[in-house]
């Protein structure tokens, strides 16, 4: 029998992020907002922005990507799943004025949206063995693509990381292995960006229509 993750010890970890740093990208376990910024851009590449579509921000934390879309000028309807129900809670106040956002920590209330993003839910495995976390991730992956209509995109720490910079607590994955598992049970049109100067990579995977 696999082992299971316990997902109470990842909320402990980001509610005390959180209430550490508030909103801010820190609050988010992301060391500045310009890479967080950076890693959003890559991630919407799967969106088109030439006509209005719905979105699910999927680890949403404290919505941190409707600004994102907001300032660059998007039309979208947003819903934000997060685990943690702190941060649900202060996503909704962020956004209560925001008639296009709604937030939740329950998988059954979501719908099946244009695009599904995730960014860094995968970045800490705690204790778990390599093995264990890479079953989570393509269980999450499949959910993600289950909720996508026209395609799905989430980054990654990648195995390529400087050995210096690595760290034993957290997931680096191989960018190749997902490519070829993408493009094997989810889509032909998958893209593999790993040239923006950050330790991590994203992965388009785009649905024919």
């Amino acid at each position: 029998m696999r082992e299971e993750i316990n997902f109470e010890e990842i909320k402990s970890f980001f509610g005390e992020t959180l209430e550490t740093y508030g909103t801010t990208p820190l609050g988010a376990n992301w060391n500045s907002e310009t890479s967080q910024e950076l890693r959003f851009e890559q991630l919407v590449k799967i969106c088109d922005r030439t006509r209005p579509f719905s979105i699910i921000d999927y680890g949403c934390g404290y919505g941190a990507l409707i600004n994102f879309l907001t300032v660059r000028g998007y039309t979208f309807t947003y819903t934000g799943y997060d685990l943690l129900e702190s941060m649900v809670e202060t996503a909704q106040e962020l956004f209560k004025d925001r008639a296009n956002c709604a937030f939740t920590t329950r998988l059954d209330e979501l719908q099946t949206s244009d695009y599904v993003v995730s960014s860094g839910i995968f970045n800490i495995r705690f204790q778990y063995p390599q093995d264990i976390w890479t079953e989570y991730l393509l269980e999450t992956l499949h959910k993600m693509n289950d909720f996508s209509s026209k395609g799905f995109s989430f980054n990654m720490l990648t195995r390529y990381s400087d050995a210096d910079h690595m760290r034993p607590h957290l997931y680096y994955a191989d960018p190749c292995f997902l490519f070829d598992y993408c493009k094997t049970h989810f889509a032909r049109n998958v893209a593999l960006l790993h040239d923006y100067d950050l330790y991590d990579f994203t992965i388009l995977v785009k649905k024919l229509l």
